[in-house]
C-alpha cells in the first residue's frame, strides 16, 4: 500500500480439510490475506494457488468457476440491508444459469437452518437481527453453492462468550459434517482452542511459524509467546486441547 509493505516473503499451505487458524497482532495484514487470496486486493508479486488453480494467471472463464468453489464470510456478515435473509442467500445462487427461483428460496432456506438461524429468520431484514444472527446469515450465504473452501473474517468479533462459543461449535462441526477447508482470521484464543486444526502466526510480514496450539506454546518469539502464554490466555491443559491436539 504505497511505500508500506504488508506482506513480504510470505508463505503458507492449507491442507484440504483442515481448519486453519490465523493469527497476528494489529497491522499485521490477516484480512488483508485473506482478500488477496479470493482477489480482492491485488498483491504486487508472488503465486496464489487455490484447489490447483493459479488465481492471478486464470482466465475469466475458470476464475468464476474457481470463485463458486469457494464462500467468504466478513466479519460484520456484510448483507445486503435492502434484501431479507433469504434473498441475501440466493444472491450467490442467481449466478447459476437455469436454477428455478422456487428452487432457489427452498435451497437458501436450507442454507439458513443449517446455520442455526429459525426458520421465520429467513423473512426478516439485517436490521431486525441480532448480531449473532446475521453472523449466521453470513454464513449461509457463504455456504450457498455448497463450497468446498470457506473464508471466515473474525467470525466470532462482537459477540458475547457464550454466543463465540456456539459459533465455534458450528463452525466444526459443519467443517466435519460437509467436508470443508476453512481459513480463519481471528483473534479469539477459544476459537483457536476449540476449533482449529492448526495455526498460522503472522508477524514481520510473513508467516512467522505454523502448527498445532501445543507447537505455539513451544515458540519462543517474544510476540508468540506473549499471545499464547498471556493474561488471556488458556493455560495448555487436557480440558482447553483443541482439534489439532488430539
Amino acid at each position: 500500500f504505497g511505500r508500506h509493505v504488508v506482506h513480504d516473503g510470505l508463505d503458507l499451505d492449507v491442507h484440504r480439510g483442515e481448519i486453519l487458524g490465523v493469527v497476528g497482532g494489529s497491522g499485521t495484514g490477516k484480512s488483508v490475506l485473506l482478500r488477496t487470496i479470493t482477489g480482492l486486493q491485488t498483491p504486487v508479486a508472488g503465486r496464489i494457488e487455490v484447489l490447483g488453480t493459479d488465481v492471478r494467471t486464470a482466465d475469466e472463464d475458470t476464475r468464476v468457476a474457481l470463485e463458486r468453489r469457494w464462500g467468504v464470510m466478513f466479519q460484520d456478515g456484510a448483507l445486503f440491508s435492502s434484501l431479507n435473509v433469504r434473498e441475501n442467500v440466493e444472491v450467490p445462487m442467481r449466478a447459476v444459469p437455469g436454477l428455478d427461483p422456487g428452487l432457489r428460496g427452498r435451497l437458501a432456506d436450507l442454507k439458513v437452518s443449517m446455520v442455526g438461524l429459525p426458520y421465520l429468520a429467513g423473512d426478516k431484514f439485517p436490521s431486525e437481527l441480532s448480531g449473532g444472527m446475521r453472523k449466521r446469515a453470513g454464513l449461509a450465504r457463504a455456504l450457498a453453492l455448497d463450497p468446498e473452501l470457506l473464508f471466515l473474517d473474525e467470525p466470532t468479533a462482537g459477540l458475547d462468550p457464550i454466543g463465540a462459543a456456539d459459533f465455534d461449535t458450528l463452525i466444526h462441526g459443519l467443517s466435519r459434517s460437509l467436508g470443508l477447508t476453512v481459513f480463519l482470521v481471528t483473534h479469539d484464543l477459544d476459537t483457536l482452542h476449540a476449533t482449529c486444526d492448526r495455526i498460522a502466526v503472522l508477524a514481520e510480514n510473513k508467516v512467522l511459524v505454523t502448527g498445532t496450539m501445543k507447537d505455539m506454546l513451544r515458540v519462543d518469539h517474544p510476540w508468540v509467546h506473549e499471545y499464547f502464554h498471556g493474561p488471556r490466555a488458556r493455560a495448555a491443559d487436557a480440558s482447553a486441547k483443541g482439534p489439532g491436539d488430539r
